[in-house]
């Protein structure tokens, strides 16, 4: 299937943290939107819209990056005067399956997704687009949706390795002992893990990865890093590809007392959670990046609408989330601003 790329990925070479708010802040300049929301928001205030259904199927609502992205999603539909619903999958393919299928037969405008498995949910989303629902995914796509408002995952992963890399570098010389926390029970979100342990090797060829494992949550990261620690005692970096595991890998290390200047965590994401942390000046937390989820899921209200109402587009659409490496120093002084701040 051919695919329109309708924006350009924002690079995150070409932005500061200074020209964007983060995800809590949820403030942009008119410019910063793909899409034309305050025109789009008089149009709607004049219609009754009530009768148009969208609805956000979560994979995981415990992730904090995907609670960001219904908290957008809301708005954006709040904002539009629609009715709508957000489904929690937990990560199960079987519960995200059934949601959208629900969402099928109870005649839905349009809906919006993260696949957990892209192959179970290809042949739901065939009958949604033969019903003329209008479909989309966000962050991990899939190639029969409509809308695909996703990301490089490589060149994300590649991103938070590089700000970690570039530390290790600058304070260690090059030379650390370094656990990744991936995502790589996600099929898709592997190529992210691979960005970061490449950045890692690329920049600091001595680094040493003693381990690489899946666990994205807090739970999950903390385990990770308490298993690495007895093996590897002198593991001093972890790097997780998003927030919620890294916190975990951040506990476990500060319970171990790994704390201290040799000491650091990177992750991915901007959530809040990470960012109390990092504010904290002597943290070992020294950085995120930021994917801006709740101007996604906002965005995606309104392709949805636009979709439900003029009519969806015959080719898949693309929108690229925007991002920037978040250093502890930019949340120290004030640079990268955030409600927490």
């Amino acid at each position: 299937m051919m695919k329109k790329n309708v924006v350009s990925r924002l690079l995150c070479a070409g932005l500061s943290a200074s020209m964007m708010l983060s995800m809590g802040a949820v403030a942009f300049a008119d410019d910063d939107w793909t899409i034309d929301v305050e025109a789009m928001k008089e149009e709607a205030a004049e219609k009754d819209n009530k009768d148009i259904k969208l609805a956000y199927v979560s994979m995981n609502l415990a992730n904090p990056w995907n609670a960001m992205v219904k908290k957008g999603f809301e708005a954006g539909c709040e904002d539009l005067g629609v009715t709508y619903q957000v489904i929690d999958s937990e990560y199960n393919v079987d519960t995200q399956l059934n949601a959208l299928e629900s969402l099928v037969n109870d005649g839905y405008s349009g809906f919006t997704f993260t696949p957990i498995d892209t192959q179970a949910t290809m042949e739901i989303v065939d009958k949604a687009n033969e019903s003329g629902i209008a479909t989309a995914c966000i962050a991990q796509t899939q190639e029969n949706v409509k809308l695909s408002y996703t990301l490089d995952e490589y060149d994300y992963g590649h991103t938070i390795g590089e700000q970690a890399a570039e530390w290790i570098k600058d304070t260690l010389d090059g030379k650390a002992q370094v656990c990744i926390i991936s995502q790589d029970n996600v099929e898709s979100v592997i190529p992210r893990g691979d960005g970061v342990e490449e950045a890692l090797k690329e920049i600091c060829p001595d680094v040493e990865i003693v381990a690489r494992q899946a666990g994205d949550t807090l739970e999950g990261g903390m385990k990770i890093v308490e298993s690495v620690l007895a093996q590897y005692p002198d593991l001093n970096v972890v790097v997780g590809t998003n927030d919620s595991g890294a916190i975990g890998g951040y506990q476990a290390m500060v319970n171990a007392g790994k704390e201290g200047e040799e000491y650091a965590v990177f992750s991915g994401d901007a959530t809040d959670e990470a960012l109390t942390y990092i504010a904290e000046e002597d943290s070992i937390y020294r950085g995120t990046v930021d994917l801006f989820p709740y101007k996604g899921g906002y965005e995606s209200a309104f392709y949805l609408y636009k979709y439900a109402t003029e009519g969806v587009p015959e080719e898949q659409e693309t929108v690229y989330l925007p991002y920037v490496k978040v250093p502890k120093a930019d949340v120290l002084d004030g640079t990268y601003e955030w409600d927490g701040k």
